[in-house]
């Protein structure tokens, strides 16, 4: 029989993640006055351990053991050979995932939410506020709360929390507190209902209200924890990419292109950034984050400084953006619905060397429904963004008669997502266009920040 999994051994798991701002120029996050911001102005919101891998250029930074404890109960995650899927497409390409559904929580998350929960725990935090989009990053940060004793409140996207039911159910399971987004428990929560009552609400309000009822606990007790875009969730995401070289060593094979699907960019960069500093070091191989194209950040929006959330609470973050007001169409991939994209993944695309790419929902779908006939597990919505590409990708080396490489990030199944997969079997799914006067229009705001290339020539 042929081997088509490759497991590392429990003392094979990275004890290191990979940084890559040590390798890559950023940009600095801004103040309402336009003037860097320093660590010091983040300690309200989270903790100064978390603040100093944050802004730390140390290139291997070492992974806890109590964190490493917890990883250990799905990790090393299995990199598979999709022999099935590759004879279905009839394609000379060899097609490799990185199963990140096999996590309890089911995704790719609770890599970043476990080591946020240790670091605040000691630190001395009894309580975190987050916001949820898909429910994955709400139902792994009340996973990882549940490990080290902390209590977890969620703010998920309205539209998500209407068509998930069951990762609200995971979330109290674990002891998490799951809130509709916009709520009336904060002022951003109220101005949003204010303005659209009806809003199937965003990201980007769902980042002001757990912002804001962090920053309102006077008992200095409470943070608030990102699930993507910062640059310690990317770093803690490496864990997968690293896993992965050590599996293609294993395997005795080597990617010729890398997909993953990015709303924030978290899921992508944990497994291509170790491979983009391959890339730096001349290894010819190509990069995709996919993204859906009714919410376009990396292929139709600009490069900008832009508020990472809707009501301005975050700094101003050097990104791809649509604008912090932009709400997204109400896709199933609730967890690609934000309006920016990770400052460092938005950097490497701007250096060239990641290639962005966009898929519409039909095709999504489409892609995962084979895949599901083909490898057996059933993927997130998320998910099924970068296997349209992989199809892609593998459908132009069989035209090309090439055989090629390709490895992409399972980032979660869609067992709980079978709500929207019903949907699009009785033909009730469309594709969102986004005009580019919609764009535009949802852009305009950015006009009144400063410009990266303004920031950087100082």
């Amino acid at each position: 029989m042929q081997t088509k999994s490759f497991v590392l051994p429990k003392n094979e798991i990275p004890r290191k993640w990979y940084n890559i701002l040590a390798d890559i120029k950023m940009n600095p996050p801004l103040g309402p006055d336009g003037k860097p911001v320093s660590p010091d102005m983040l300690a309200p919101v989270f903790p100064m351990n978390l603040i100093e891998q944050e802004v730390s250029s140390e290139r291997w930074i070492d992974i806890p053991e109590a964190v490493l404890d917890v990883l250990s109960i799905w990790r090393p995650a299995p990199l598979t050979r999709a022999t099935a899927f590759e004879k279905a497409l009839g394609t000379p390409a060899k097609i490799y995932f990185k199963n990140e559904g096999m996590s309890p929580p089911g995704s790719h998350k609770p890599n970043t939410a476990v080591p946020q929960a240790y670091y605040n725990k000691v630190f001395g935090i009894d309580n975190i506020t987050t916001e949820t989009g898909a429910g994955q990053w709400g139902s792994a940060l009340s996973f990882a709360c549940a490990q080290y004793g902390l209590t977890c409140k969620v703010f998920m996207v309205r539209i998500s929390f209407d068509q998930k039911p069951y990762r609200k159910a995971m979330m109290q399971t674990w002891g998490g507190h799951c809130i509709a987004s916009p709520s009336s428990e904060t002022k951003a929560g109220r101005e949003a209902l204010e303005k659209d009552p009806d809003t199937p609400g965003s990201l980007g309000i769902a980042i002001s209200e757990a912002v804001e009822a962090a920053v309102g606990d006077t008992s200095g007790k409470t943070r608030y924890s990102l699930g993507s875009v910062l640059n310690h969730v990317m770093l803690h995401q490496t864990i997968i990419g690293l896993e992965a070289k050590k599996q293609f060593e294993m395997a005795g094979d080597y990617p010729d292109i890398i997909i993953g699907c990015a709303g924030g960019g978290s899921n992508f960069a944990g497994l291509a950034f170790p491979f983009v500093l391959d890339k730096m070091n001349g290894k010819p191989i190509e990069i995709y984050p996919v993204e859906p194209k009714a919410c376009p950040t990396m292929t139709r929006a600009p490069f900008a400084y832009d508020h990472g959330d809707t009501a301005g609470y975050t700094p101003l973050l050097p990104m791809h953006s649509l604008g912090h007001n932009f709400v997204p169409a109400p896709i199933h991939a609730g967890g690609l619905r934000y309006h920016g994209m990770a400052p460092t993944v938005s950097q490497l695309v701007n250096e060239g060397l990641l290639t962005p790419k966009s898929v519409g929902q039909m095709a999504a779908y489409e892609a995962g429904v084979l895949w599901a006939r083909t490898e057996g597990f059933i993927p997130a919505p998320e998910t099924t963004s970068a296997i349209a590409q992989v199809v892609k990708e593998a459908r132009k080396a069989k035209e090309e008669g090439k055989e090629k490489t390709i490895v992409f990030s399972f980032s979660g199944h869609g067992l709980l997502d079978l709500g929207a997969y019903e949907k699009y079997l009785a033909g009730e799914l469309s594709d969102f266009t986004l005009e580019d006067a919609e764009i535009e229009k949802s852009t305009e705001i950015l006009k009144n920040y400063p410009t990266p290339e303004t920031i950087r020539s100082r």
